[in-house]
């Protein structure tokens, strides 16, 4: 038997002791790396550091400064905070997992909150990272880990797991409690120091870690009020439907009730938009630019046409300019730092010509608009606009909240609407379903549809995509008059129809193969949904197809 076998790790080749840990083999370069190695590849596919080593194999190790690195982190933390929570409290206290916010989680807790007792909660969990406890791997049949969690009230992942059809399930175990998490694990609590708990209110706090978006530093908080809002109004709708969970989702399609929920859950997203239209036409006298910004795949086209009709019928007519109209020549265009065209930044759009000609409509005068021309990469004006007395100007664009825009023209002539889809359902209390992943689903379909792109091309520029959003959007989020949440309550279980498919398409040698699976085992505790109910005015249409608006 070969006691030895050839590894390369990190491009370093090496021979190492069959049946070695992971574990053990990154303690030699973990002064390569700032934080705690955390997760490591093995010939491209992720692996816990309990793997154990026994043949030749290529392996890179990550820390938190990474996206895998990232969310085993995140889940050590949840499992952490719950832990520390239940020992200082008893059983029966819990945390719930809400939703992003500020580059950290917005986390309730079962329990009245005070900033003192939060501060009693960060020293528990210090206390605990420092004792570096092993978190370990239990696998238990399905039934058992049901009996389980329903033992100890935890009665959303009771319900979750009956959508498992696992025979056996992976528990995590920390001191000795035990847990349930989709994705991968750290090795213990001492990889787990780099964390901030800040309090919001007396039920609720936000758990804040590195990001690759915030430099790897933990920034100071910055409260959002608006979207804060946005999220808690979604959450109390879903509480007020009884649907706060995907489990809850599921027994709506298994008892065949879908149809109603499309119904009232269409109602409810066209009557935010009339509110925020009503808004406008009550102050139609000063309010003449409507500005649009949201992140990639929120539904700004459906969005935008539909406001677009709900303004007609007050009376007034919208006219709509988009700010890639108004991209500079592409010879023109800035560069990043890795030497490439950047049409994501600010100065990729001539902020000045726009302001000229917005000025000049505002004047009464006709200006000759630009349309982009992005096979050649420059402007073409063709496009004649004059506003008359009932005529109000529409921009959309990824800029279009960026104080810098329009920054001539007075505050009271302008509205702001940001568009977001906010996932309102997570997975069980200590699981949430990322608005990205949401987002990125609704890409990869629409691509997939409209541009004949297929799932690692999709995946390939999301990270730019991402990063673009990180700069250009989500710091200007807070100038909005209206936050629009176009996220569906149903959508996850259209959207999986459509989408798993197409991620089965990734072959196990890509670089995006870890990625399609994760996305896959969540989807498969969703529930499919048929599209036949959703309205073709919907905002779920636009990735999907069959929308009145556009094809």
């Amino acid at each position: 038997m070969i006691e030895d076998v050839k590894v390369t790790i990190n491009g370093k080749e090496e021979i190492v002791s069959r049946g070695t840990t992971l574990l053990q083999l990154s303690k030699e370069y973990q002064k390569d790396y700032r934080f705690p190695i955390i997760l490591a590849s093995v010939n491209n596919v992720s692996k816990e550091l309990s793997y154990v080593v026994n043949d030749s194999c290529g392996i890179t190790f990550f820390d938190l400064n990474s996206k895998i690195g990232n969310r085993a982190h995140i889940a050590g933390l949840t499992f952490l905070l719950v832990v520390a929570v239940k020992e200082m409290f008893g059983l029966d206290a819990d945390i719930k997992v809400m939703h992003s916010l500020d580059k950290g989680i917005y986390i309730k807790t079962t329990f009245p909150l005070t900033e003192t007792i939060l501060k009693t909660i960060a020293r528990k969990m210090l206390k605990l990272v420092e004792m570096d406890l092993s978190i370990t791997k239990v696998s238990v049949d399905r039934i058992s880990a049901i009996h389980y969690f329903e033992s100890i009230n935890d009665l959303a992942k009771a319900k979750i797991m009956k959508y498992n059809t696992n025979t056996s399930i992976t528990l995590y175990r920390l001191s000795n409690y035990y847990n349930y998490f989709y994705g991968q694990m750290p090795p213990s609590t001492g990889c787990l120091k780099e964390f901030k708990l800040t309090y919001v209110d007396d039920n609720g706090f936000v758990l804040q870690f590195p990001t690759e978006y915030s430099h790897n530093q933990i920034k100071a908080y910055t409260h959002h009020p608006n979207m804060f809002k946005v999220f808690k109004e979604c959450r109390d709708w879903t509480k007020l439907m009884k649907i706060e969970t995907i489990a809850d989702l599921n027994e709506v399609v298994s008892r065949g009730k879908i149809a109603d929920l499309i119904r009232i859950d269409e109602t409810l997203q066209s009557n935010r938009l009339l509110n925020v239209a009503r808004k406008i036409v009550d102050n139609k006298k000063d309010k003449k630019i409507i500005l649009l910004a949201g992140p990639s795949s929120s539904g700004k086209t459906t969005t935008t046409t539909k406001l677009c009709m709900y303004l007609k019928s007050f009376g007034l007519n919208p006219k709509m300019i988009s700010m890639d109209d108004y991209f500079v020549d592409r010879d023109k265009t800035p560069v990043n730092e890795k030497g490439e065209k950047d049409y994501e930044c600010f100065e990729a759009v001539d902020n000045k010509l726009l302001t000229k000609q917005i000025n000049e409509l505002l004047e009464g005068k006709e200006v000759l608009a630009p349309i982009y021309n992005f096979k050649e990469g420059v402007k073409e004006f063709v496009k004649e606009l004059k506003l008359d007395k009932d005529d109000i100007l529409l921009i959309e664009g990824i800029h279009a909240l960026n104080p810098k825009v329009l920054k001539e023209i007075p505050a009271k002539n302008k509205f702001k609407i940001y568009l977001s889809a906010l996932t309102e359902l997570n997975i069980d209390y200590h699981n949430r379903f990322p608005t990205t992943d949401n987002r990125l689903l609704r890409r990869i379909i629409r691509d997939n549809r409209t541009r004949g792109y297929n799932v690692v091309d999709t995946l390939r520029v999301w990270n730019n995509v991402r990063s673009g959003e990180e700069k250009y959007i989500f710091p200007y989020q807070d100038e909005a008059d209206a936050t629009i949440n176009t996220a569906l309550i149903y959508e996850l279980g259209v959207l999986k129809t459509y989408v798993e498919p197409l991620l089965y398409s990734v072959d196990e040698d890509s670089t995006y193969y870890e990625e399609a699976k994760r996305l896959l085992n969540i989807l498969r505790l969703i529930l499919p949904i048929p599209s036949e109910s959703i309205p073709d005015d919907s905002i779920i249409r636009e990735f999907i197809g069959g929308s009145c608006f556009h094809e």
